[in-house]
């Protein structure tokens, strides 16, 4: 019976080395991005980051599992969407992502122990590092999908589902420009067990200057700026940007719409496989 215990060794050993389809994902992608990240920018080299891409999302299903989401397209694509560190739109979070026509809604899926590497990774980018205090973070919102920034303006309260461990849903603005101005942008993240669920949806409801937080924006910004500090323009419009938003998380409840954008980020939770 000596070879049977041996047999048995051989394949505790083998299964125990053997690398999880989490780590597997994870060092396909950082040989990708060690590659990409050099490499001149040309058909050829396009069509093998193509082909790159096409693989991460492959290996992300057997992370993930089986995975659909309601009105989508089945085909999910890597979140990753580019592997070369030079890019803008380096460094988003490892996951599937499903994305409607026109792309007014994306749905990816990830896991928490991808989102806390994640994080982990990010962290020079102010993101905090505990999953609860990041979601609610403008940060997230900003890095997690496209090439865009976003400044969350307000959380909206769902109602957690009952299987889920967490729940929020934030209001903001999306540009690559002058973050002032109507939320039009939902984001809904959605824990349940080890999966992660985050709907972006745009241009999702009609908002309203608030004229308490006009007002205070125009203080801020007749404020003096101070020529002496190099970037002392830039910090003078991101401390009325501050002012203004948190004005607005303050009062947005009592405004006629804010129940309407309540009732739309709760509705985004029926596009989800949840239990």
């Amino acid at each position: 019976m000596k070879w049977l215990a041996a047999l048995l060794l051989l394949a505790f050993a083998t299964t125990a080395n053997a690398a999880s389809p989490e780590q597997h994902y994870l060092e396909m992608r950082d040989r990708y991005i060690a590659k990409f990240s050099k490499s001149e920018t040309n058909e050829e080299s396009s069509r093998q980051h193509t082909a790159a891409l096409e693989q991460l999302a492959t290996a992300l299903r057997a992370v993930t599992g089986p995975v659909s989401i309601k009105g989508m397209p089945a085909d999910a694509a890597s979140n990753v969407d580019t592997l070369d560190k030079r890019d803008s739109g380096f460094g988003h979070l490892d996951g599937l992502a499903f994305a409607s026509e026109g792309d007014k809604t994306r749905v990816v899926v990830t896991t928490t122990s991808l989102l806390k590497q994640w994080l982990r990774q990010r962290r020079e980018d102010g993101l905090p590092q505990a999953i609860d205090a990041a979601l609610k973070s403008s940060e997230f919102y900003y890095w997690a999908i496209y090439d865009s920034a976003f400044a969350k303006y307000a959380d909206l309260p769902i109602t957690k589902p009952a299987a889920a461990t967490a729940a929020v849903a934030v209001l903001g603005v999306r540009g690559n420009g002058d973050l002032k101005g109507n939320p039009d942008e939902i984001g809904v993240v959605v824990i349940q067990g080890e999966k992660v669920f985050y709907v972006a949806a745009r241009d999702a409801l009609k908002t309203e200057p608030i004229p308490a937080c006009e007002k205070v924006y125009k203080q801020m910004m007749a404020k003096p700026v101070d020529k002496k500090d190099p970037r002392g323009d830039l910090k003078h419009e991101d401390e009325a940007m501050a002012a203004h938003t948190k004005c607005f998380a303050r009062e947005a409840p009592q405004q006629r719409w804010f129940a309407a954008a309540v009732k739309k980020a709760q509705s985004q939770l029926d596009l989800l496989p949840l239990r």
